[in-house]
């Protein structure tokens, strides 16, 4: 735990160096990313077994892997930063890999990604878009791209971040986003659950915390409320819960309460921050093969079951149709799989009294795998009535291995695609992402074709995926992550702000994500044997890409 003198000291160092940070030019920039690279890489195999050992994450395990996967998101956030002032050097801003083109509604589409030949193999066929916000032009998209590296006077600031404790990419992701793309110097708190990270990160990040652009602290409620509170603290931005921003705003308890409903907030600082979400995934019914119907199920598991079920995008909630044939075939197919996986350590505090809450709320929850000591059942609540809009899988984020499915009515697919739509918007809380899952051969129906484009422009979430999840656009860290546009601190839900926004989007809306329906082979899925053996290959090629790397994942990730 860091002493309020050493804060003290610390936060005095930032505000001395934070208007010099947002001159420090752009070759500069790039050969301080380049030092983090290095110097990451000879922390990267200590950093994985820090996190195994907190997670209680077994050797070549699936979770091993998502640890490995987690470090290659850094690495993915800082090629990208580089490539971009890179661009901005050369032409003024990052340049766009795909085609940007008027939507039929009038809204701008930028496609971003793949952006080489080589990432287009690797990922399998999936495509990234940033939409922009309604109004905006081409022309003002580019303009207005890179805003921070245009301005002949620049002015610093001193952020907080308030790192995430679920998963060891999010606190210093976030750090690097304030830092390359808002010109902010950083002070950075660890959560108590992951502040065994703290050496590991100042070894990493030394390059930014030697120049006095960065550092790092720990501690608890109380160094966290000295911090938002210090006068040399200009920006404060979290990732976590919408209850923790709210309690720095308005303070706790019933007070907090009163000031937020007089709107009377206790800080006047700018608060950004991504707070989670009630992730649906919409399951449009077609003509699935019992095939299908498995390679499917072991997706959505394999998303829910990702990090214990401890992410802000794990699914949450499947949308089905009442009265498609395959519905029940489909639960049973995820309920079989989550049956023979092994559990996982409820390793982040409250996992345990939530489950309890759910399950107290629906004693028809079904449970799956040994559940002992510090260890959850992956749990199904199966069938919950859409109609109940206070139940408590709609509107509480469970944060653990549980999710719930529901089913609405419609008379044929495209009115489901729009009920469904209409269900996540107004029931469900949070904005941060959606996905839908469709047949291919559903699409050649130009009816349901044209519902799914509505879906897309319909949605208010920040990020909406088809045949993916979230995690495919955060990982990336080319895209905006954050909320739907339009929160504040008054009604905050997935949060205000973004991060990742590489290429210096000025006013995104949402980003639209989109893979094949069934890939061959899908060696992410939590049943393929050698992920973290493809995970740590995959996150060395990222630390440092090289095409004699690349036979050796394609080999791993065709074996059985």
């Amino acid at each position: 735990m860091t002493s309020l003198d050493a804060i003290q000291q610390e936060l005095k160092e930032l505000q001395v160096n934070k208007d010099r940070w947002a001159v420090t030019d752009i070759d500069e920039r790039i050969g301080i990313l380049d030092e983090i690279k290095r110097d990451l890489i000879s922390v990267s195999q200590n950093w994985v077994a820090l996190c195994m050992e907190a997670k209680g994450i077994l050797t070549h395990s699936h979770g091993e892997g998502e640890e490995w996967g987690t470090l290659g998101d850094i690495y993915n956030l800082l090629g990208s930063l580089r490539s971009s002032l890179i661009d901005i050097e050369k032409y003024g801003r990052p340049q766009i890999a795909g085609s940007i083109v008027m939507l039929p509604n009038g809204q701008v589409s930028a496609r971003v990604f793949p952006r080489t030949k080589i990432e287009a193999m690797l990922y399998h066929g999936l495509s990234q878009e940033v939409w922009m916000e309604p109004g905006v032009t081409i022309e003002e998209t580019l303009q207005s791209q890179a805003q921070i590296y245009k301005g002949k006077i620049r002015r610093g600031a001193v952020n907080l971040v308030l790192g995430a404790g679920n998963a060891s990419s999010l606190p210093v992701n976030d750090s690097l986003c304030k830092l390359f793309l808002e010109n902010r110097v950083v002070i950075l708190k660890l959560n108590p659950v992951n502040a065994y990270l703290g050496p590991l990160i100042e070894r990493g990040f030394s390059s930014l915390i030697d120049r006095g652009f960065f550092c790092v602290v720990s501690g608890g409620i109380a160094e966290g409320n000295y911090l938002c509170n210090h006068p040399a603290v200009d920006e404060i931005h979290l990732t976590g819960s919408d209850k923790t921003l709210e309690a720095i705003v308005f303070g706790s308890g019933s007070e907090g309460a009163k000031r937020k409903a007089n709107k009377t907030p206790l800080i006047s600082k700018n608060v950004t921050g991504e707070l989670g979400n009630i992730t649906p995934i919409i399951i449009v019914p077609g003509p699935w093969s019992e095939n299908d119907i498995r390679k499917q199920a072991e997706k959505v598991t394999t998303w829910l079951t990702y990090n214990a079920g401890c992410n802000c995008l794990t699914p949450r909630v499947l949308v089905q149709h009442k009265n498609w044939p395959q519905r029940a075939a489909f639960t049973e197919a995820i309920s079989d799989i989550m049956s023979n996986l092994e559990t996982r350590k409820a390793y982040y505090p409250g996992a345990k009294e939530r489950h309890v809450a759910f399950v107290s709320a629906h004693h028809e929850a079904r449970q799956f795998g040994r559940a002992s000591q510090g260890y959850l059942p992956w749990t199904l609540i199966a069938d919950v009535d859409p109609k109940n809009t206070s139940d408590i899988c709609f509107n509480t984020e469970a944060f653990c291995s549980l999710f719930a499915e529901t089913a609405i009515e419609a008379a044929d697919t495209p009115e489901f695609i729009d009920r469904a739509v209409d269900f996540v918007n107004k029931t469900l809380w949070g904005t941060l992402t959606a996905s839908i899952i469709i047949h291919p051969k559903s699409l050649l129906d130009p009816n349901v074709a044209a519902s799914l484009e509505r879906a897309l422009m319909n949605l208010r979430y920040g990020t909406i995926c088809i045949n993916e999840w979230g995690g495919s656009a955060y990982n990336l860290g080319l895209t905006p992550w954050g909320g739907f546009p339009g929160h504040d601190i008054y009604n905050v839900q997935s949060g205000i702000g973004v991060t990742n926004n590489t290429l210096m989007f000025n006013k995104a809306q949402k980003a639209v994500v989109r893979g094949p329906f069934i890939k061959t082979p899908d060696p992410n899925m939590v049943t393929f044997k050698h992920y973290s053996e493809l995970q740590k290959k995959f996150t060395y090629y990222l630390a440092s890409p090289s095409i004699w790397r690349i036979p050796g994942i394609v080999w791993t990730s065709l074996r059985g």
